[in-house]
């Protein structure tokens, strides 16, 4: 059954009686012209109202939301020649984050990304797109064959954060997030980074230095999510909506601070409801910051990253 957010319950049930109202005319030929008109217009108008004004927590909402695109569907629509590599060289694999090489529009470039599961048995298998350090691992692993063949380097960031179990911890979960954070600011080749769904912190940034951070319009990216900074503050993860507000963690509130370079728009109703206009948006300004980064020196790629997070840190009053 199709999960629907309860803030867009009333569109998809208009929805749904239009396409009743056009079965219906298919079937026993009765003009119903005229009332499926009418209601579109009042779902139009609807949309408006409900997409325009989304808050904070909605767009958490929807950043979650498991009908997205995850990195596998933007590999299959928007490159080609995907050849995805496994292992950390070390005795361990995780299907939490995959990689490989591709060609984007004729580029051979890398790409990495969390991979959340469509079901279950998916979401067991890719630990709900949490990585534990050999997923981190295998991308630097990756990342450095890249940066010695000049390769761009493309990633896709949805995770809720990495795995805190006891057995990533004990295997170095800190020091490969670590590691790989103060190697990706040493590359020489472009780096694009973006955030597909739900960037959570260290979880994201281990795969999310880069020269241009772009942000899906319903992602979030943030230190912390919602509900853990409710259960901290307030003790009550069910302050969440509270915590996305203050937390500033929509693609808006992150372009505004310079946490994002830029803002792919999502198709009405979000990303969930069209993948194919998703990737159509996405396309466009994902080869217009390549472009641009490609036509840099390497040394100007590594000072323009360096630049890029030496710069972030914006105090903002709340009341300004």
């Amino acid at each position: 059954m199709e999960l629907v957010l309860d803030f867009e319950r009333p569109l998809v049930e208009l929805y749904k009686r239009i396409d009743s109202l056009q079965v219906m005319q298919e079937e026993d030929g009765t003009d119903m012209s005229a009332s499926i008109d009418q209601l579109r217009g009042q779902a139009e108008r609807l949309h408006r109202q409900i997409f325009s004004a989304l808050t904070p927590w909605q767009r958490a909402q929807l950043s979650r939301h498991p009908r997205r695109p995850y990195t596998l569907d933007y590999i299959e629509h928007l490159f080609t020649e995907w050849s995805e590599l496994r292992g950390d060289r070390a005795g361990h694999s995780d299907q939490s984050i995959v990689t490989g090489f591709a060609r984007y529009k004729d580029r051979p470039v890398l790409v990495i990304g969390h991979q959340k599961g469509r079901n279950t048995k998916e979401n067991i298998s890719r630990n709900f797109g949490m990585p534990r350090p050999e997923g981190y691992r295998k991308a630097l692993r990756l990342m450095e064959l890249a940066n010695r063949f000049n390769r761009p380097i493309i990633t896709f960031i949805d995770t809720p954060g990495a795995y805190p179990g006891i057995d990533a911890e004990a295997r170095g979960q800190a020091e490969a997030i670590a590691r790989n954070i103060m190697e990706m600011a040493t590359f020489t080749v472009p780096v694009i980074c973006i955030v597909i769904g739900e960037g959570g912190s260290g979880g994201a940034l281990a795969i999310g230095v880069g020269n241009r951070v772009l942000m899906m319009e319903n992602s979030i990216y943030s230190v912390i999510s919602p509900e853990g900074c409710a259960a901290i503050l307030w003790r009550d993860r069910a302050e969440g909506p509270k915590a996305a507000a203050a937390l500033r963690i929509t693609a808006e509130d992150c372009a505004r601070l310079g946490v994002a370079d830029d803002i792919v728009p999502e198709p009405a109703c979000g990303a969930h409801r069209d993948h194919a206009a998703t990737m159509a948006a996405l396309d466009p300004l994902l080869d217009k910051h390549l472009t641009e980064l490609m036509a840099m020196s390497p040394d100007e790629l590594r000072q323009d990253r360096y630049d890029r997070f030496r710069q972030l840190g914006k105090h903002v009053d709340p009341d300004g």
